[in-house]
């Protein structure tokens, strides 16, 4: 047994212990998850990785031939596409462990929100993270104003009413609008007809909100996890 595969039989036998999670001693955990709620997964994944000790699970040719017929993530991620913010690497989840929908500024459109459903009605997803950052680029350009060119007028354009409504707040303008574009996303999700908010509303779906910073590598939450 490796050292990486001791550490997290370590780890998922003390989960054990706390939340009382059934495991059989003859198995290996293939990864954490197993033992854990997702969103503590997605915790306990960004402190190891802003900590400097990520484990790398589900990352090796095992994990990728155990989910080439099939896929089954424990999460929904919503995030930036900017390259400094992947959610498999701050999460430090691996290979089928997250579904990944991305756009710059996290934003959502209806072919965003298809693919969520997808994850919800056949993956059986039940967390949605909706995973803003500092500094983003596409927030900034809509806190600017002015022309764009080409299609990323429609970038800045879904993230001006988030911009708006941040003016009225005291403080950092580019700050506030970056928390305040990631709870209307949030909310869009949660109200999203006919499958989001039905889920939502049944007790079956959790959408909660983040923030990623670029320097520290760490996750803060922006609304209860």
């Amino acid at each position: 047994m490796t050292r990486q595969r001791k550490l997290l039989t370590a780890l998922c036998l003390l989960t054990i212990l706390l939340c009382g999670c059934t495991f059989r001693m003859d198995q290996e955990p293939t990864d954490l998850a197993v033992c854990q709620s997702p969103l503590q997964s997605l915790i306990d994944g960004n402190q190891r990785f802003a900590s400097g000790h990520p484990l790398h699970q589900n990352q090796d040719s095992q994990r990728r031939s155990d989910v080439a017929g099939e896929q089954h993530p424990f999460a929904i991620v919503v995030g930036c596409s900017d390259s400094r913010v992947p959610p498999e690497i701050i999460f430090d989840q691996g290979l089928g462990d997250l579904f990944v929908v991305r756009s710059a500024g996290n934003i959502v459109d209806d072919q965003a929100l298809g693919s969520i459903e997808y994850a919800v009605e056949h993956l059986h997803a039940h967390v949605i993270v909706v995973l803003g950052h500092d500094n983003c680029g596409a927030v900034k350009a809509a806190v600017d104003g002015g022309d764009v060119p080409g299609h990323i007028g429609s970038i800045t354009a879904a993230i001006a009413p988030a911009v708006e409504t941040a003016r009225h707040d005291p403080g950092d303008l580019l700050d506030n609008a970056i928390n305040e574009n990631v709870l209307r996303v949030v909310n869009q999700i949660k109200t999203s007809e006919p499958i989001l908010g039905h889920e939502v509303e049944a007790g079956q779906l959790t959408v909660v909100g983040a923030r990623y910073n670029l320097s520290t590598g760490t996750v803060r939450w922006l609304t209860e996890p």
